[in-house]
């Protein structure tokens, strides 16, 4: 048999990566509902001449063919969706009838692109979304509701602090008009890329390909090292003597939703003006983030504020949304060694079988203790109970349960102690009933 190779960009986690991955998706389910956003799931495909519409993606999408289409067949013209924004605003459009807005929506779902493998970035991820659309119009407080919808998220799960960056792309385009730009939006692919390239050939750049002076490139440049927490970065960008309306009116809006979120979460949400967003469709509040101690990964949480991505020809469905990288973010927690898991499966309890004959007695204890949620198994054969014991060590599964002659009692083979337990009554501590997913950093501060 031919040895099997990996396929890079695709990962598979072992289990402990499995519980990692369930406790951040079930994590941003709870959240995302509580804040009031309904579970949606769209198809996988979307036509390619929708996909291909907007921002500088054309080279990541993967093309759907079938493998035995006839000779002269025409393509079908389908493509695996390379985000979860382009799906929810067609299907928008197609359900707008019986859709109620301002419409929220969380969306826990796979996407593909076709870019080079690295670390944090993969050819198939799953993202957690979340996006408010309006019809016609939409409030500005729901840019205020990503951002801190977001950070209540990132702040219950066992990882790094994080910090939401936030810039918005009416200053910045702003800004760009006003130091003589004729394509606003190639600068901001060139500042987008400043964390790669640095500062000195991303200035070469801005003269080269979005025809800037030097004195213009350097402006930009100074603008992108604009950094606050609070509202102080507004000064610091007039005082850099660049006047447009659009610039104040992106200035106006950034300062909402920084002291918004201020307010409610001081220090989770900061001004970064170097923060571009590549994807071209976003039009107000662009917002990153990152994991403190572990920028260089990049982004772990993305969106912005979109006024034209969703438009039937006679209305538009303005949104805003922010996605968390869930295969993103789980890679790092479990390749950077950031997380411990307590056991890799559900079980709590391995319950003992004294002979094949009464293996009908361990079964009913099992259904006994799963009828009050309680994950077990049975053992998987009658061997003597140091060796039942052992399977259940290698597993991970705390507890062992001992039903004989009527006797019940429970061990928790960790510290050797047992007594005597009732399968309609007993109950494990709660930090064993589940799998635990447990921050290094949290733990190293404790000890």
């Amino acid at each position: 048999m031919a040895r099997l190779q990996r396929l890079s960009g695709f990962p598979e986690w072992l289990p402990e990566g499995q519980v990692v991955e369930q406790l951040v998706e079930d994590t941003a389910r709870e959240v995302f509902e509580l804040h009031g956003f309904a579970g949606l799931r769209t198809r996988a495909v979307e036509p390619l001449e929708q996909l291909l519409r907007k921002g500088e993606i054309d080279k990541e999408v993967y093309v759907l063919r079938r493998l035995h289409a006839e000779e002269g067949e025409p393509d079908a013209g389908l493509g695996l969706h390379f985000d979860l924004t382009v799906p929810f605003a067609r299907y928008v459009l197609e359900h707008a009838g019986q859709l109620e807005f301002p419409f929220k929506r969380y969306q826990i779902q796979k996407v593909w692109r076709g870019e080079r493998p690295q670390e944090g970035r993969f050819r198939e991820f799953t993202q957690a979304d979340i996006d408010v659309v309006g019809r016609d119009s939409l409030a500005f407080h729901y840019e205020v509701e990503m951002a801190l919808t977001m950070a209540t998220l990132l702040d219950r799960l066992p990882i790094p602090r994080a910090v939401i960056q936030v810039n918005n792309r009416k200053l910045a385009e702003g800004f760009y008009l006003g130091v003589g730009a004729d394509d606003p939006a190639a600068v901001l692919r060139a500042v987008d890329k400043i964390d790669k390239i640095g500062p000195e050939a991303t200035e070469r750049l801005l003269v080269a390909d979005a025809g800037l002076t030097a004195a213009g490139a350097r402006a930009c440049l100074e603008l992108a090292g604009i950094r606050s927490e609070d509202a102080s970065f507004a000064d610091r960008v007039r005082a850099l003597g660049v006047r447009n309306d659009l610039l104040d009116q992106g200035i106006e809006e950034l300062v909402a939703v920084v002291e918004g979120a201020r307010r409610e979460r001081p220090g989770a949400v900061v001004a970064d003006l170097r923060i571009a967003r590549g994807l071209d469709y976003y039009t107000g509040t662009v917002y990153e983030t990152e994991l403190v101690g572990h920028e260089s990964v990049g982004s772990i949480a993305s969106g912005g504020r979109y006024d034209s991505l969703a438009s039937d020809g006679r209305q538009t469905y303005p949104g805003v949304g922010i996605s968390l990288g869930v295969t993103r973010l789980v890679s790092i927690l479990l390749g950077r060694g950031l997380v411990t898991v307590s056991r890799p499966v559900p079980s709590a309890v391995l319950v003992a079988v004294v002979d094949e004959e009464a293996r009908s007695a361990s079964l009913a204890v099992a259904g006994a203790l799963r009828a009050r949620g309680i994950a077990c198994e049975v053992a998987p054969a009658a061997d003597k109970f140091g060796k039942q014991i052992k399977y259940a060590d290698r597993r991970g599964i705390p507890y062992v349960w001992f039903p004989e002659d009527g006797a019940h009692s429970v061990k928790d083979i960790r510290s050797g102690d047992q007594q005597a337990a009732d399968p309609l009554r007993w109950e494990p501590p709660e930090e064993d009933r589940l799998p635990q997913v447990r921050s290094v950093e949290t733990q190293e501060a404790r000890s």
